[in-house]
């Protein structure tokens, strides 16, 4: 089964949220908080199994700019400076499908670390 490319990508930068629809009546409404600690890059996820570096302080971190890469991708650009992710189409459908449990993930890895998430600004 092929994963569906979005039919359309909106940027709500007020409330942090990426809007993703997709042909097949899908909508994903992702925060900006989420697309980053749960970046694709080398930098979040490491060079192997294990070596994935925990995000925090991102509470506020913002989208500025979204890049095509190819047709297959996005390189989104976040307010902390990170740039360095590609955001397949097959990714960002995954992480639209299982939001909810990869963000109670990380909280629960948050909070085994002792770190309290602040309200965003």
């Amino acid at each position: 089964m092929s994963i569906p490319r979005p039919t359309d990508i909106r940027l709500h930068q007020q409330s942090r949220i990426l809007e993703l629809a997709y042909e097949n009546g899908r909508h994903f409404h992702l925060p900006c908080e989420y697309l980053r600690v749960y970046s694709p890059s080398a930098e979040v996820r490491g060079h192997g199994p294990g070596q994935e570096v925990l995000q925090t302080g991102k509470e506020s971190v913002n989208i500025t700019a979204i890049e095509p890469v190819g047709n297959y991708a996005v390189k989104l650009v976040f307010s902390d400076g990170h740039d360095t992710g590609i955001y397949d189409w097959n990714y960002l459908y995954e992480l639209g499908e299982n939001q909810t449990e990869n963000w109670q993930a990380y909280l629960d890895r948050l909070a085994e670390t002792g770190y309290q998430r602040q309200e965003p600004n």
